[in-house]
């Protein structure tokens, strides 16, 4: 595993150059790519391996790979799959799986990462990947989403930079650990840039927009692996220093309730979901010790979740409830949204029982809020009307996309096997019973509403704001849990 792990990292980076050489086999090139690198996942996971590789010791520069690295990856392996296959029989040229394979390897970069400088690398040029992503269209409206995201990113980063050069300062290291000592301001500045870049709390308030305006495989990949190479980070740095552990569940728990509030009122598809996925990130930070599990089921179904309602009649959900959907559509959509509520047979069901298990006191009665928000937000989309289309109703199905389904939905049953310890009768009887509630709480309350969200909020100049009034919560953050705690 140590002499593959180098040539696993390089290799999509190899491939997504040599692709323009080859571009009849581009699909190919790229697809054996993401399966190289969900291989090389399920080894650490199924083996339980976990090593360290030193780079440079005088810098701290070093890669950590172990079976909480393992979720994640394979998480990025198989949406990147799914995706390439989704996207098998359209007309995007080798310059579009030549970004995904640059994509795909900075986020299994940043994945294994364990120190600042390493990590501000990737996480740069999977800002400029997504952002070709995003304008691959190449209309005004798309080049003006991809801009504002990589504005948003690189402004992020700067403040990230900057802590990375405090914590060198202090330890001559870059390492993460190195945070532990370092002054107050060097942790806020780091933790601004990563909940940022993450689309955590309100500084990740870019997601709505940018995943709305997206196109569905782009946006299925970064709601199920770009954001997470912000999160994990974050869920790594909780694990090797306790005393950062308050300071990442409560970002967890803002999120998940911030998102969910968004998820419920929202009345276009792909702002649902962003919302959603705003709200799930909670869900993995509020619990850092099981974060990978909960952060690969959610992977695979919120990148299910984007592709489907690529295929869907309308964006609309009040149109959508007045226009059948073709009936496999609705079966694929239902079961996907069955797993991120928490119903029992999929893995979604396991990921929020081991999280809730790892939840602090305080945070329970918030989490269990989230939950029974998220079986609101999600019975929008089960309770859709749906009957069996002919023609142009159905004309808009290709193959791949069902390639796409089976390899996501058939992932969030075979994960069941990670804790299956979950299937006991009071595990299975509280999130059914949310889920019910949830749906009368749904057609009694929430669908007679009809409110419109402010999204001034939204706009590139207030998220700008927002981050300077985060930098200072953290700031106090940073004082009281850390330095506080300490002395």
């Amino acid at each position: 595993m140590i002499t593959l792990t180098p040539i696993w990292i390089a290799f999509p980076f190899l491939v997504g150059f040599v692709i323009y050489l080859l571009p009849r086999l581009d699909r190919y090139f790229a697809l054996c790519c993401a399966l190289f690198s969900t291989a090389y996942a399920l080894q650490l996971l199924i083996t339980q391996s976990s090593f360290n590789l030193r780079l440079l010791d005088n810098f701290g520069v070093s890669l950590v790979l172990d079976p909480l690295a393992g979720f994640f990856i394979l998480t990025n392996g198989l949406v990147t799959a799914a995706v390439i296959c989704y996207c098998w029989r359209s007309n995007r040229n080798t310059f579009f799986y030549a970004q995904t394979l640059i994509l795909h390897g900075s986020v299994n970069a940043a994945f294994v990462c364990t120190d600042f400088i390493s990590l501000y690398v990737a996480l740069e040029v999977i800002s400029i990947a997504t952002f070709l992503l995003i304008s691959y269209p190449r209309s005004d409206r798309s080049i003006w989403v991809g801009l504002r995201y990589l504005f948003v990113s690189n402004v992020a980063m700067l403040f990230y930079l900057v802590g990375a050069v405090l914590v060198y300062k202090a330890h001559h290291s870059f390492d993460f650990a190195g945070l532990r000592g370092s002054p107050p301001e060097a942790l806020a500045l780091i933790f601004l840039g990563l909940l940022a870049k993450g689309g955590i709390f309100i500084p990740g308030l870019w997601l709505p927009l940018t995943h709305s305006e997206s196109e569905s495989p782009v946006s299925a990949m970064m709601s199920g692996i770009v954001v997470k190479a912000g999160v994990f980070p974050l869920v790594r740095c909780a694990l090797f220093l306790e005393e950062i552990d308050p300071i990442v569940r409560v970002f967890g728990v803002g999120t998940a309730l911030l998102g969910v509030f968004y998820a419920i009122f929202e009345k276009d598809t792909k702002r649902v979901l962003a919302g959603s996925t705003l709200s799930q990130l909670g869900f993995i930070l509020a619990a850092p010790e099981v974060g990978g599990f909960y952060a690969l089921t959610h992977g695979l179904v919120k990148s299910a979740l984007f592709l489907i309602v690529g295929v869907l009649p309308s964006r609309n959900l009040k149109e959508l409830q007045h226009q059948p959907i073709h009936t496999p559509i609705w079966i694929v959509l239902v079961i996907a949204s069955f797993s991120i509520s928490g119903f029992p047979l999929l893995s979604g069901f396991g990921a929020k029982i081991l999280t809730m298990k790892n939840l602090l006191d305080w945070q329970a009665i918030a989490m269990n809020l989230a939950a029974f928000g998220t079986a609101i937000s999600y019975a929008q989309f089960i309770f859709l009307p749906h009957k069996n289309l002919n023609g142009e109703g159905r004309s808009r199905l290709k193959s791949g996309f069902w390639v796409a389904m089976i390899l996501l939905l058939g992932g969030l049953f075979i994960a069941n096997i990670v804790y299956y310890e979950a299937y006991t009768i009071a595990n299975v009887i509280k999130p059914l019973a949310t889920i019910l509630l949830g749906w009368v709480a749904y057609f009694v309350i929430f669908k007679k509403i009809s409110l419109k969200l402010p999204r001034a909020i939204e706009q590139f100049d207030h998220l700008i704001g927002v981050m300077s009034l985060s930098l200072i919560i953290l700031f106090w953050m940073a004082l009281v849990y850390v330095y506080g705690g300490s002395s």
